[in-house]
């Protein structure tokens, strides 16, 4: 034990907490820091949430090992400690640094937080705390970090402005380059030159400067075979959510659920091909070690490459019995025709989400899934001898009827007696998430349905359930749900809240053991805010949106079209396979269009 403390001084703070395997770092495949030279941009890649979850994100894999392959640039990484660890560095007044050197937060030239999720922020102020870091922009020296975000959660920016330095639009492996080349250059010059450069790059909103006259643009890469591409991954020493080699085979959705903000600002599609995926695959499994693979995109089932890509990777799978797991199974027949090839969902259940009850619903939020399409799916998983599925459906979507509750019900118990059909157990799992209108969609304008009218409906369906063994119900917190409203529609109106709700212990709000609505309600009245205002009401066509200043890349004019072909329920097909319906992005962005038309099969 003492030659342990001797050799890290972090020793005995990490043994007075549970689960201190967040905290060690030492993964497979770090390599030493860089010497400090000249131009030398130090970037902290910080995560607002626990190590497991944030190890899992590829986004900072990727970016690690962009930034590790930049002369000007090092990398290393920090994630936000739980709250036993939280209060074991404040009692013993020790600042928030790195897993790989320990060098505290504040000392970088960079601290960049991905926002994945609205109900993370709070933890985002905890890193910059005890990393040493004010809280707000305004406060900081050249002392401290600039502090910067990309991410979804970037692109409605106001509820963060006065905590982030600078916002960053778009794909890292665009982005990252050119804001590292500038820093690298101006290394030593005052914060506020180092803010007007990087407000002058393709991508980047910088809130100290005010409201651009002219929208922010969200960066693209346009060709993911000519991107970046690591052949490298951390490989973590503690089990993680997803504990695999990740790979993304395409990125964008031209399927145009309205509901879906992903589909909505990824977008053009970009797909890799089956040759690159399968080669870097490779190189990943050789240099990594680990025993399954995954692909990763909005729906893996629509690459063009993909049945190429199975092909190629049985001989460098099946030798090392490797897993190949393919999340996001789209409802039909030839998905689980797919899965049925693959050993590795045999073993557990299929997933699918339907996302509404019935077809009209379905319509309105143009999910392109049909009665016959639920049909065939159910019929070939227990034909092909699951005993387990998993149905995610929405409560609260615009034009929501009792009888699309009554839907979810009928499907649900369809399911079950499609099972006994076929002689299986039929375990059915079914999962209902309240709807939360997103910015960037055809819905931002809509009302969100309330905490109470949600827990009504959860408890409607539940009720007609309940009495069937083989079905399981779940349905999302409506209080988170409520909150995650509020935030991923807000203006800078709400950072007050949100800081006043993070000094008064709100952590780690997307974890239902440390949620605790009511500390945000206080934090409302306290600051004079009506969190009603954000999620009750439409909100009128004719008036700009916080988010205005920042492009996604689709247009107004799309998405007001697409609201209204909702709520008459027309649907829109994909444009892949059909006829361009005008998004946003100019023809030499579009590869369906442009110069990159046909690349990896499909578009």
């Amino acid at each position: 034990m003492d030659c342990v403390e001797r050799k890290d001084p972090r020793w005995p703070l990490w043994a007075s907490v549970k689960r201190p395997s967040r905290y060690v770092g030492a993964e497979w495949g770090l390599t030493p820091p860089k010497p400090d030279a000249p131009g030398l941009v130090r970037v902290c890649l910080a995560f607002p949430d626990v190590y497991e979850v944030g190890m899992s994100y590829l986004g900072f894999q990727i970016f690690h090992a962009l930034l590790k392959s930049l002369p000007q640039a090092d990398p290393e990484r920090a994630y936000c400690p739980w709250p036993d660890m939280e209060a074991e560095l404040r009692n013993r007044g020790k600042v928030l640094g790195t897993l790989e050197t320990d060098r505290p937060l504040g000392a970088f030239d960079v601290l960049a937080f991905t926002l994945q999720y609205e109900l993370s922020y709070t933890n985002l102020l905890t890193m910059l705390d005890l990393g040493g870091v004010p809280l707000h922009a305004e406060d900081r020296t050249e002392a401290h970090a600039l502090v910067v975000a990309g991410g979804p959660g970037a692109l409605v920016a106001e509820p963060l402005a006065p905590f982030v330095d600078a916002f960053l639009l778009g794909d890292g492996e665009v982005l990252w380059p050119s804001l590292v080349r500038t820093l690298s250059g101006l290394k030593g010059c005052p914060r506020e030159e180092r803010l007007r450069a990087l407000a002058e790059l393709p991508g980047v909103y910088v809130p100290a400067l005010g409201i651009p006259r002219t929208p922010v643009r969200r960066q693209v890469l346009a060709d993911l075979d000519e991107g970046f591409l690591q052949d490298r991954m951390l490989v973590p020493s503690t089990a993680i959510v997803h504990d695999r080699v990740a790979v993304q085979v395409f990125r964008g959705c031209t399927r145009g659920c309205r509901f879906c903000q992903a589909g909505m600002i990824d977008r053009p599609v970009r797909e890799r091909s089956a040759a690159s995926v399968c080669d870097q695959v490779k190189r990943l499994l050789d240099f990594t070690g680990w025993e399954e693979v995954g692909f990763l995109s909005l729906a893996t089932c629509d690459w063009s490459g993909l049945e190429e890509a199975l092909v190629r990777l049985d001989e460098i799978l099946r030798p090392r019995s490797i897993k190949l797991s393919l999340p996001s199974l789209r409802m039909d027949a030839f998905s689980v025709e797919l899965a049925a090839k693959l050993e590795t969902l045999r073993k557990g259940g299929l997933t699918f989400a339907p996302e509404a009850g019935t077809q009209r619903l379905r319509d309105v939020i143009n999910k392109g899934v049909t009665e016959e399409d639920i049909r065939a799916s159910l019929e070939a998983t227990f034909a092909h001898g699951w005993d387990r599925v998993k149905l995610y459906f929405m409560m609260g979507l615009p034009t929501e009827t009792e009888e699309d509750l009554e839907g979810i019900v009928r499907i649900a118990k369809e399911t079950v007696r499609t099972a006994r059909a076929h002689k299986r157990r039929g375990e059915v799992a079914i999962s209902l998430a309240g709807f939360v209108p997103k910015a960037h969609t055809p819905f931002q304008w809509e009302a969100q349905a309330t905490r109470e009218a949600l827990r009504e409906r959860g408890r409607w369906v539940k009720s007609r359930l309940i009495k069937d063994s083989k079905i399981r119900l779940s349905y999302h917190d409506p209080d988170q749900t409520f909150l995650e409203g509020v935030f991923s529609r807000g203006d800078r109106a709400l950072a007050p809240v949100l800081e006043e709700a993070w000094r008064q212990g709100a952590r780690f709000d997307g974890w239902t053991e440390t949620f605790d609505l009511g500390r945000w309600l206080e934090a409302f009245e306290r600051c004079g805010v009506d969190p009603e205002a954000y999620v009750a009401r439409p909100r009128p066509l004719d008036v700009p949106l916080p988010w205005a200043h920042l492009d996604a890349g689709v247009t107004q004019e799309f998405l007001l079209r697409e609201r209204a072909r909702a709520l008459s329920g027309e649907l829109t097909g994909d444009c892949r396979v059909g006829a361009c319906h005008a998004c946003g992005f100019a023809v030499e962005e579009c590869p369906r269009r442009g110069p990159l038309a046909g690349k990896g099969g499909k578009g």
